[in-house]
């Protein structure tokens, strides 16, 4: 019987007297039927009673009662630490977004330095707090890895019983192999594949091959593209059969990857090929590079990668010559020349071809472009020295050639901060976004330090805080905390209430907060 009409008949009953209208049968789930059916009758108005408060109880559970079922087995163990208790209060605050003391950054930004740094401790999370951190990685996929990993078999466990949370059973922790059968690859959604295939290459590069070799015919275009850029983890000549079969593919943008991918292979064959394109495109006469681009773009240059048409407007020919240029390797160089990067890179450049009008000074661009991708695709150290040239100073003209944050990659990660300290003291923050990007994090205490002082300067310059929010967000996360004291300095000599106060106080406020929650994640529990 409905719930609403029992009631109805109870309350009816009780309006009108029992002895005018009788009781309701027992009803609702087995349970209640014998929990009513136990009720004495033969006082009708006690029965009355005792009958309202279970239809109450009823009615509260929103539900007929069901009946007991057998709970599942607990989650397996998990060895790991407990984090220090400071530790987890401080991740309350983060997963909660409020109670941190004084002005600080947005804490959801800093939670992936928390979770990034607790799994690399090696510890667990702490069980409340699972469950909440299952649903910012539900909103979040880059928190997923981490998440999943620091909450081990319990996060298992419930994602089991919860299917907001299925993502975990298709999340790879960084540690793990490859599931039997390669489940996820043949299930999972497109992100998770690349990411398995990503992560098997790391530990198996010939399974992730032959994986990718399982399924390719059937890939849709755009997912081969990206399946065929997770090959770069651990790209050997092994990959080139693979490859080379890759440049005949139907799609001109697998074509166009496959072909980059087996330029960084100093002795593949496409390697050799667009070596003999070079040396007839570029040649060293003893005192200057001398320049004859191609003049068109055949049949196998089309094979090799190298579209016909220009896609970013430049000329043709231009075009088809940096495309020669980044993908040969960068050793002919120097062994065809004998020279050194930095020597090649003062040499003067002309032309080959007497009828063009300037001369060939244009070529010299072209080609200094063309090493330069040419260095960050081999991760060539040297020649992104040279290119990049000294570190610069005030008064000191920069002569860097290429993308900076690019070739900046391709250095040791102290190189990286200490060449990009010193753009910041020559030129300031205004163009070194993209190479602090490239510097690895936290900053040094130089750069730090170039950064705090080039801060200042552009508040004593008049500038607004905004026109330097790209540089300002990226302080909070990775600027080091040992700079707060000298962040808090520039708040109290700034004219109090202004921008420029209120984002240093904000600035170190965060970076106070910061300190405090790497310091609790390297104390030792008792």
């Amino acid at each position: 019987m409905p719930i609403t009409d029992t009631w109805e008949e109870l309350r009816t009953a009780a309006l009108l007297g029992t002895d005018r209208r009788p009781l309701p049968p027992p009803g609702g789930s087995p349970a209640l039927v014998d929990a009513a059916g136990a009720v004495d009758r033969t006082d009708p108005a006690t029965a009355l009673l005792e009958l309202a408060a279970l239809e109450t109880v009823r009615r509260r559970a929103g539900a007929p009662a069901g009946e007991a079922v057998e709970l599942p087995a607990p989650a397996g163990p998990d060895p790991r630490p407990e984090l220090p208790e400071a530790a987890a209060r401080r991740l309350g605050v983060l997963v909660g977004g409020r109670g941190a003391a004084g002005p600080t950054a947005n804490l959801g930004e800093l939670l992936p330095q928390w979770l990034a740094t607790a799994r690399l401790r090696g510890y667990r999370l702490p069980a409340p707090l699972v469950p909440p951190l299952l649903d910012a990685a539900r909103a979040r996929s880059e928190l997923r890895g981490d998440v999943v990993s620091l909450a081990g078999p319990l996060g298992h466990w419930l994602a089991a019983l919860n299917p907001d949370w299925r993502f975990v059973g298709r999340t790879v922790a960084e540690s793990a192999a490859a599931e039997p059968g390669d489940r996820l690859w043949h299930e999972g959604l497109f992100a998770e594949r690349v990411t398995h295939l990503t992560r098997l290459r790391y530990t198996d590069p010939a399974a992730g091959l032959a994986l990718l070799r399982s399924t390719w015919t059937t890939e849709r275009a755009e997912d081969r593209l990206l399946f065929l850029d997770s090959l770069q983890e651990g790209l050997s000549a092994a990959d080139e059969p693979f490859l080379e079969a890759a440049l005949t593919d139907r799609s001109k943008n697998v074509r166009a990857t496959a072909a980059e991918l087996l330029s960084t292979l100093p002795g593949s064959a496409l390697a050799t090929r667009m070596a003999e394109r070079a040396r007839a495109a570029v040649r060293f006469d003893g005192a200057r590079l001398v320049v004859t681009p191609p003049a068109a773009c055949d049949a196998a240059m089309q094979r090799d990668g190298i579209p016909p048409k220009s896609p970013t407007g430049r000329g043709e020919r231009a075009w088809w010559f940096g495309e020669i240029i980044a993908a040969a390797p960068l050793a002919l160089w120097t062994a065809d020349t004998g020279l050194t990067p930095e020597r090649l890179l003062r040499l003067p450049v002309g032309d080959g071809d007497p009828a063009e009008p300037n001369g060939g000074a244009g070529w010299g661009d072209d080609l200094r472009e063309g090493w330069a991708r040419a260095a960050v695709r081999q991760q060539d150290a040297d020649w992104a020295r040279a290119l990049l040239g000294p570190a610069p100073r005030p008064g000191r003209p920069d002569r860097t050639a290429g993308a900076p944050a690019k070739l900046l990659s391709v250095l040791p990660p102290a190189e990286r901060a200490a060449w990009t300290a010193s753009y910041i003291e020559a030129h300031g923050l205004g163009e070194a976004f993209q190479s602090l990007g490239a510097c690895a994090t936290p900053w040094t205490p130089p750069l730090s330090t170039a950064v705090v002082s080039a801060l200042d300067r552009a508040a004593r310059s008049g500038a607004y805080p905004w026109s330097h929010s790209g540089v300002l967000g990226m302080t909070e996360r990775a600027l080091a905390p040992d700079t707060a004291p000298a962040v808090e300095a520039l708040a109290a000599a700034t004219t109090p209430d202004s921008a420029w106060a209120e984002t240093f106080t904000r600035l170190a406020g965060t970076l106070r907060f910061r300190g405090a929650m790497l310091a609790e994640l390297a104390l030792q529990q008792p």
